[in-house]
């Protein structure tokens, strides 16, 4: 995998930063304060791992056959206090939604958000080596199938 980011004293904005992946996705970063053309890269991590578990645990419960109708994951997360300011706690919210065709099991909804941490999310397992990452889930009030 390549990646690069660029700086250019040019730029109106001193503390923005431009991301370019190997697939040709561009991603704006914004080191200042304000954070107004883009996110912080340490936002952009969490924001991986959110979107990193979410395929898994989606892939994982359509192979189930659950009847997913939403997945919403939140991160909140914890840095050190001195740098290196990595994260050293991180809370994921699964918010899942079953669709019309019932409820789901909150067995198979657990043991894909374990897969997903243990086994499968790339980006959870660099994370982990430094920070505790804990998830709850959220049914949203629907009562799920045991």
């Amino acid at each position: 995998m390549i990646a690069r980011s660029e700086w250019k004293s040019i730029d109106p904005n001193a503390k923005g930063f431009t991301a370019f992946s190997q697939s040709n996705h561009v991603l704006r970063f914004d080191a200042s304060p304000e954070h107004t053309e883009g996110p912080s890269p340490m936002e952009a991590v969490l924001m991986a791992l959110c979107g990193c578990t979410s395929v898994d645990v989606v892939n994982i419960l359509k192979k189930k056959r659950q009847p997913l109708a939403a997945l919403t994951v939140y991160a909140t997360a914890e840095q050190a206090t001195e740098p290196p300011n990595f994260f050293t706690r991180i809370q994921l919210t699964y918010a899942v939604t079953a669709d019309a065709h019932g409820p789901l099991s909150r067995k198979a909804v657990e043991d894909a958000v374990a897969l997903s941490k243990d086994k499968y999310c790339s980006v959870s397992a660099m994370l982990e080596t430094r920070a505790d990452i804990e998830f709850v889930i959220d049914f949203g009030g629907q009562e799920p199938l045991p």
